[in-house]
């Protein structure tokens, strides 16, 4: 669903300061490392940091440029290659990224489409049925969607309306069989 383009910002979901643990390397002789998310796609990446002075959540710019904190994008980790500190942060990191780029996610509700005959977009949202995605097509048709504060109070069977979405685009990157990804690339 989505184009494959470049990851411009990251938010780091793990520091390692002295590298990996197995690492067989000397420990003078590794270098750190920042386990992160991409915003825009939502990549997992391994970052080498041109400090230490990176912190948990903390927005990384990985563009083309300068870069004050990164020294360079290493490779994008599969979610079976993360630590485990990096799959307990990450599900918080998605909520952050979604609750952060509101306007985006609201675009989704408001123009998603038909996938097939019988399957919406919407449908792929965990707990979206069909009678749910009725009333939230009666709903948009009326007035475009502008919050997700509007949703809840629109649609009353949809009171977490970012966690759906944060919930998908987390079962989109640690199930890499998904067939739809709305959110993700692949």
């Amino acid at each position: 669903m989505r184009e494959e383009k470049k990851e411009n910002q990251a938010l780091a979901i793990d520091v390692l300061q002295h590298g990996y643990a197995d690492d067989p390397r000397p420990i003078v002789k590794r270098e750190p490392v920042v386990i992160a998310v991409g915003v825009d796609q939502f990549k997992l990446l391994e970052i080498i940091p041109k400090t230490i002075d990176v912190d948990i959540h903390e927005m990384l710019y990985i563009g083309d440029g300068e870069r004050p904190k990164v020294e360079r994008v290493k490779r994008r980790l599969k979610y079976e290659e993360l630590t485990s500190t990096a799959r307990i942060e990450l599900p918080f990191a998605i909520e952050k990224i979604v609750s952060q780029n509101e306007a985006r996610f609201i675009e989704f509700f408001n123009k998603s489409v038909p996938i097939s005959l019988k399957l919406h977009m919407l449908h792929l949202l965990p707990g979206i049925g069909k009678k749910l995605l009725s009333e939230i097509l009666d709903a948009r048709q009326k007035a475009p969607f502008t919050s997700f504060e509007d949703i809840r109070s629109r649609i009353k069977a949809m009171q977490h309306p970012e966690r759906m979405i944060a919930e998908r685009i987390l079962e989109e990157i640690m199930d890499p069989s998904v067939k739809y990804h709305l959110f993700t690339s692949r």
